[in-house]
């Protein structure tokens, strides 16, 4: 029997099927002392039908070879890995210990449906929900899961549990985005929010409170998807790109009707953090798509008055697709490059360049360098190396002497996004430790990784053994103790 097996259901992004505690986690090397907090990191796990010995994969029990196994029904082929019901997973360290782990579905009102529990309740924007599996972040003293295209951000307790849909204290007027940025200076969160049922982007500013203290409505045409956008301490850097909604696609049924758009213009605006929507100025550059911004500062001696001067520019160092998502899908894309877009408001041209040409994504960097220039960022990458194996791969680059480090793992280890943590409040950019998960085929279980940043190709910190495979998901963060 022919079955149609759906590529985000596959090896390592097959969704797990239970929900998982574990204490006193097995661990290689010493975990620092000073690390005091949870590493915490989402992704799309869909959950099927919930039968006697808990919840299935979308269509089945999950097998080795994915949801079905090798000879079950045919899989959605709508599906799509974007759009899979959020998971949280949670590594507690203090101590030099790793205390627990935890991995938590993000309960929106459909999940618990399915599951047969109560809803905890909360403001939805007109009924529009989804189970968020994008970002998790924490601010304000709480722990937010994050998705964008018109859902509201959801709260989660300490050890994960679902407290319910967020508007920030109704101060939130549509849904929220994936991607914030952190004003090191002021704590305050900067998001750019979007929804194909508008016909503008929604700029917000989060206070350490916990509320809206500024929107602005940007207006655009053809609601184009905005993944992710850039921040410095003057400007805030907008990517009005050629992936659109598409009626077509959600006619067809398409759960992200979401295509590269050859007839939208390809654009990057420039707003003054304390501008408005008609003071943007916007320049054309040839079609792109960019998912992830590493970082972004101004360069020049322009005043910062929200007028342009001769010598103002803005450095943006991001990840840049030459096309991308043709027909919704993710396959047959050209490979993204690490580039740096230098911006000149006054002559109003972009200047592209190729900073590493291997393909790679999910760029970080020492976040308490957002909005300011930074010397090192982070990346993630595969490739064809010793023995001819495919080995997956962390990159660290330096952008001051131009150099890069590769740091190589076994193949067939799925290696995730790295986050960085300081050594300490005060320490200097690179002093510190680099976070991620990562597959080990050997024992088919996924460990999280703690490797010294200036040791980056040197043997591990520590390794955390995970009692699971953790699937292939998209963004984390380190939630510190408060102090």
């Amino acid at each position: 029997m022919t079955t149609f097996k759906n590529p985000y259901l596959q090896g390592l992004l097959a969704p797990v099927t239970e929900e998982v505690t574990a204490h006193d986690l097995p661990v290689t090397g010493r975990i620092p002392s000073g690390l005091r907090g949870r590493y915490l990191r989402i992704g799309p796990n869909p959950l099927g039908p919930v039968g006697p010995d808990g919840p299935v994969g979308p269509d089945g029990p999950v097998g080795p070879d994915g949801p079905d196994g090798p000879d079950g029904p045919d899989e959605d082929a709508s599906y799509h890995w974007f759009t899979g019901d959020g998971m949280v997973h949670g590594i507690r360290l203090r101590d030099g210990r790793a205390e627990w782990y935890r991995n938590r579905w993000v309960r929106s009102r459909d999940v618990v449906e399915r599951l047969g529990e109560p809803w905890a309740g909360g403001p939805l924007v007109e009924g529009f929900d989804q189970s968020p599996n994008t970002h998790v972040i924490e601010h304000a003293g709480e722990t937010y899961a994050l998705i964008e295209g018109g859902s509201r951000p959801y709260r989660l307790d300490h050890e994960l549990r679902t407290l319910g849909p967020c508007d920030f204290g109704g101060t939130l007027k549509g849904g929220y985005t994936a991607h914030t940025k952190k004003d090191p200076d002021t704590g305050e969160l900067h998001a750019i929010g979007y929804f194909f049922g508008w016909e503008h982007l929604e700029y917000t500013v989060l206070s350490t409170d916990g509320r809206i203290v500024r929107s602005v409505e940007i207006p655009v045409a053809d609601s184009p998807m905005v993944h992710d956008f850039a921040l410095t301490q003057k400007y805030v850097v907008i990517y009005d790109l050629p992936i659109t909604f598409s009626m077509r696609l959600a006619e067809e049924g398409l759960s992200l009707p979401y295509a590269w758009n050859p007839k939208h213009p390809a654009r990057v605006g420039l707003m003054s953090r304390d501008g408005g929507a008609e003071d943007i100025r916007w320049i054309d550059i040839p079609p792109c798509w960019v998912f992830h911004t590493l970082n972004a500062y101004d360069s020049g001696s322009g005043s910062g008055s929200g007028s342009y001067d001769d010598g103002d520019r803005v450095v943006v160092d991001l990840v840049s697709f030459p096309s991308f998502m043709h027909g919704g899908r993710l396959e047959g894309n050209p490979p993204p490059t690490l580039d740096r877009w230098t911006i000149d408001p006054v002559r109003g041209s972009v200047r592209q360049e190729t900073v590493d040409d291997r393909a790679q994504e999910f760029p970080r960097v020492d976040e308490r360098l957002l909005t300011r220039p930074h010397r090192y960022g982070y990346t993630v990458t595969a490739e064809a190396v010793v023995q001819n194996q495919a080995g997956e791969a962390l990159m660290k680059h330096d952008y001051v002497d131009g150099s890069s480090e590769t740091r190589l793992f076994p193949a067939g280890s799925g290696v995730g996004e790295a986050v960085f943590v300081p050594s300490g409040s005060f320490s200097a950019e690179d002093d510190g430790y680099l976070m991620a998960l990562t597959f080990d085929p050997e024992r088919q279980g996924t460990d999280l990784v703690i490797i010294a940043s200036q040791d980056f190709a040197g043997e591990p910190v520590a390794t955390v053994h995970l009692p699971v495979r953790v699937p292939l998901g998209f963004h984390g963060t380190w939630a510190p103790d408060a102090a």
